[in-house]
């Protein structure tokens, strides 16, 4: 890859995490019903579920930079690992806020089931590349957080296909269902691929200048 497209990509995950973090607390300011109406049924039917969910979720979306930051871990392991309790606790808690949400949507099953098994993986990888770390195992960590990482991203593909959806006229009760899968699932895939990938170098990223 060239320096040019390194320096692109890495911009982007840095502009796109943190903009879709502090895009996604828009409801501190706005209330739920202006600015989340088509989910705002949540927060009256299950106000813990939702609050956990969209409170904590930006958090770790935020912190994936960091976390892929290579000049932090090397240089503030100690900073890196906190930042890391922090993303596994702020998964943790909105991946289970998600799960209940998933359960009890009424976008119809086939959105249940993709934002469901979305959250589940999402809780599961998370928590084995933690088991990982604490018990030394370096490389593998950084395999299996690249994984809940792709997964974490998905709250950047779904603010990015919801409104694309919009723009080519799709039904949301098309739509939607077909996102609760698109949102995650390309992006495990792009993350497969880089893993297996022989000369690719996973973790570069570089804050920026």
């Amino acid at each position: 890859m060239s320096m040019a497209m390194t320096v692109l990509r890495n911009a982007l995950l840095w502009v796109l995490s943190l903009g879709v973090a502090l895009f996604s607390w828009r409801f501190m300011v706005g209330g739920v019903e202006a600015t989340m109406a088509f989910v705002a049924y949540h927060a009256q039917l299950r106000p813990i579920a939702f609050f956990a969910h969209v409170g904590f979720a930006p958090i770790a979306l935020a912190l994936v930079p960091f976390q892929l930051w290579q000049g932090l871990r090397d240089r503030r392991p100690r900073v890196h690992r906190a930042l890391g309790r922090i993303y596994g606790l702020a998964i943790l808690i909105s991946g289970a806020g998600g799960l209940w949400l998933a359960i009890n949507t009424q976008a119809g099953p086939v959105a249940a089931l993709g934002f469901g098994l979305l959250a589940v993986l999402w809780l599961g990888i998370t928590g084995r590349g933690i088991i990982l770390a604490m018990r030394g195992d370096r490389p593998a960590h950084r395999r299996w957080m690249i994984r809940s990482i792709a997964l974490t991203l998905a709250a950047v593909t779904l603010r990015i296909q919801l409104p694309v959806s919009m723009i080519l006229d799709i039904p949301m009760e098309t739509a939607y269902p077909a996102i609760a899968w698109l949102c995650w699932v390309p992006n495990l895939i792009i993350a497969e691929l880089v893993l297996r990938w022989p000369r690719q170098p996973v973790l570069k990223l570089r804050a920026p200048a």
